[in-house]
This record gives structure tokens, sequence and C-alpha cells, in this order.
């Protein structure tokens, strides 16, 4: 399916918004949609033949396995992430489709070109692989530090944060991208710890459980406060 920029969800977000429309232009007559279902993987662990892409909805799971085969989530990529190893093969990781996903896919050998071409546009790339960065130390601190109370806290917050179109303000309802299991294994918590904490926080009058993954954000002040609180 051909790239629609002019309706593209994330085009003033992602990183090709630094592009003139003329450049941009150029760069989506190397691209197409690609739409992967729930459990989808855009990339294996070892692929030689990788793509680069932009997620345009939905949410991906970046994932490898343990030496005891057990699946560790090193990072999310929200609407608007960029995902892509531009130099050597996803030796080490998958990359899997938590909800059903629509991206903006190239080839590798094209995006090398387009920054070639486009310096504006391997500085915006250079940006957004620091915000993910520091991105995945925010995971980490999650699962080492804090109270199992404190650690669902912080990951709704954060994805209140990834949902929203503001830089500042989290939205005040979102979908979980991740299940109860998924939220566990992040944090280092059981499924029914996990479960246990989101009716707490329900019952505290702090969020809201819309249906089976939609979260009303009530008090996101109270839930800062819960992260920070002392262990």
């Amino acid at each position: 399916m051909n790239l629609a920029c002019d309706t593209c969800p994330v085009r003033d977000r992602a990183a090709c918004a630094v592009l003139t429309d003329e450049e941009r232009d150029a760069l989506a007559k190397t691209g197409r949609t690609r739409v992967l279902k729930a459990g989808e993987t855009l990339f294996v662990a070892g692929d030689e033949d990788t793509v680069c892409a932009t997620l345009l909805t939905g949410a991906l799971k970046v994932t490898s396995i343990d030496e005891e085969g057990n699946e560790l989530i090193l990072a999310l990529i929200h609407p608007a992430g960029f995902v892509g190893e531009m130099f050597r093969p996803f030796a080490d990781y998958d990359v899997v489709a938590l909800t059903e996903s629509r991206l903006c896919v190239f080839p590798r050998s094209a995006m090398k070109s387009a920054l070639d071409e486009f310096p504006a546009l391997t500085q915006a790339l250079f940006r957004r692989a620091q915000e993910d960065v520091h991105n995945t130390r925010q995971l980490l601190e999650l699962t080492s530090r804090g109270t199992s109370e404190g650690k669902v806290a912080a990951l709704l917050l954060m994805l209140a944060h990834a949902a929203s179109d503001s830089p500042c303000h989290p939205a005040s309802s979102f979908t979980l991208p991740l299940s109860r299991g998924e939220m566990g294994q992040m944090l280092g918590l059981t499924i029914e710890t996990v479960s246990r904490r989101l009716t707490g926080l329900e019952k505290s009058g702090m969020i809201r459980k819309n249906g089976t993954r939609g979260i009303d954000l009530l008090d996101p002040a109270r839930l800062r406060f819960l992260v920070k609180a002392p262990v």
C-alpha cells in the first residue's frame, strides 16, 4: 500500500516532520504502508532482510529471550516512534505488535540513501534515538526500585504520556497496549499483583478501568506521588 503523507496521523511528530514537502514526497516513494495484527512480528532476531519503519498507530514491543527461555521486554514503541537498525541486522531481538499496528516501512538501503541526502532527517533520528535511550532507562528504573504500587503507577503514567498529543500532559484516557502478564513481566511482578494494584488504584480514585484495557486517568498528581514515595 502506498504512503499517504497528507493524512498521516503522526505527520507533525515523526522524524520525517523535519523534511520539506518535496523531500517527504521523495522519501515516500521508496516506502509503503504495512499493517500488523496483534502478535505479528515485524523483525525476528537474526533477520538479515530488515526494514526501517515509523509507527503510525498501535504499539510495538522490542523483546529478547534469556538463557532460560523467558521473554524480556526491552522497550516499547509508540506512534511516531522509529524502529530500524541502519548498519547491522537485528541480531538479538524481535519487534512484535502488541495491538493492531500500522506502519510506514522502508528498505534499509533506501533509508540509508535518504540519510545521506537529507541531513535534517539524520539529526531528527539521532534525537529520537536519544529519546529512546531515555525511555529505556525509565523502564529499567521501574523494575529496579520502588513499591509494586509505585511501579504500576509509573507504568500507567508512562503509557498515558505516550498516548498524548501534548509533550507536557498525559492523556486523560488511553488503552493499555500491554496485557496484565506483560505488565508484570516488565515490572518484575506477578499477574495477580498487577491486577490487585490496578484495582487498588481504581478504588482510591486515581484511575478508572474502562472495559478490558481502557484506563481513565483521574488523578495523575497522586499517581506521581506514589512513584516518588519511598520504599
